[in-house]
């Protein structure tokens, strides 16, 4: 979930539910974030999930609760509640696409990413949807992501096999430096597949996390991608640095400067603008010893720029997007 300290009502309902380790249902709106909306914002998540229990035949603490969209206003109560009788009403085992179209908000796309391996002779299926597009930060951002599997997995592996794929995916991108009030990223297992549930630090858990890795890390291409008025994917890269800790500060400076994102979208291989935001990391660095490399191929919708610090084996790598007119012009017209 997000790290902001100021939680949508959504996150905060949504975080004492799985708690327990399980979930049967997820309910998303897009458009109203139902963030800063007080005792009665949690009133209506809390509402809208009861009715979505209800409907299902499950207990309301098995629906997960999410929300995208416009921050500070209150959610129209009974406009989603209607929305939640349809939507459930139009359940189906072919919705995968609509739900991902369904909780768009400024995407220009829905995102979605797929996997099939076998795990100890049993076919498993990885599948994620997700939006983002704006308000994208590392350690998540305006971002929904939900990643279903048939597998059998224990909560617990779940969880440990989340936070190992999240880290080097969904927590190392960055469009604007802005961290929403509402990240969420899912991980349900429903053990439909029928393989032995899997075991934490087995060959079969490895293979898992490898797909849950490949699916979120296609979804965290394709957010950047469809950054707010971006142009290009930038992958910076760093080594050398004294520790991967290190490395990841020096990243993210240099991800998030102004100044290299408007030289990303000039294509303008400007070494002195990636060094200097190297420099305000905090991290280790000496400026005498660093090798800036940004390929001609800048003027490319995808390229990388490396930053080799020259102090140790230190290594991180960030997805950006580069900041163009159109960014501003879109946030500034947002709410109008």
């Amino acid at each position: 979930f997000t790290t902001n300290r100021a939680p949508a009502a959504p996150v905060v309902l949504a975080r004492r539910r799985v708690a327990a380790g399980h979930a049967s249902a997820v309910l998303v709106h897009a458009g109203n974030a139902n963030a800063c909306t007080g005792a009665e914002g949690l009133r209506t998540a809390s509402d809208a999930t009861a009715l979505a229990a209800r409907l299902l035949g499950i207990a309301p603490a098995e629906v997960v609760p999410c929300a995208t969209g416009r921050i500070g206003a209150q959610v129209p109560r009974e406009r989603l509640l209607v929305g939640v009788r349809t939507a459930v009403a139009a359940l189906a085992p072919a919705g995968f696409p609509h739900a991902a179209e369904a909780i768009t908000t400024t995407d220009a796309f829905p995102k979605t990413a797929l996997r099939r391996i076998v795990l100890g002779g049993s076919r498993i299926t990885v599948a994620a949807l997700g939006k983002g597009a704006g308000m994208i930060a590392p350690d998540l951002a305006t971002l929904l992501v939900f990643v279903l599997t048939d597998a059998a997995v224990p909560a617990r592996v779940l969880r440990a096999t989340l936070g190992e794929a999240v880290g080097a995916t969904l927590n190392a991108i960055t469009v604007d430096g802005d961290m929403s009030t509402n990240d969420t990223v899912l991980l349900l297992a429903s053990g439909a597949a029928g393989n032995s549930p899997i075991t934490a630090g087995s060959r079969q858990h490895a293979g898992f996390t490898r797909a849950v890795t490949e699916v979120l890390d296609e979804i965290a291409r394709l957010v950047v991608l469809d950054g707010e008025g971006g142009t290009r994917l930038v992958e910076v890269h760093v080594r050398g640095a004294r520790s991967d800790g290190d490395a990841q500060q020096v990243a993210r400076a240099v991800a998030e400067s102004t100044l290299c994102k408007a030289a990303f979208h000039g294509a303008d291989p400007n070494w002195g603008r990636f060094v200097c935001a190297a420099g305000t990391a905090g991290a280790a660095l000496d400026p005498n010893r660093v090798v800036a490399r940004a390929a001609a191929r800048m003027r490319q919708t995808s390229f990388r720029l490396e930053l080799d610090l020259h102090l140790g084996t230190g290594t991180a790598r960030i997805l950006a997007s580069d900041l163009s007119p159109e960014y501003v012009r879109f946030n500034a017209e947002y709410t109008t």
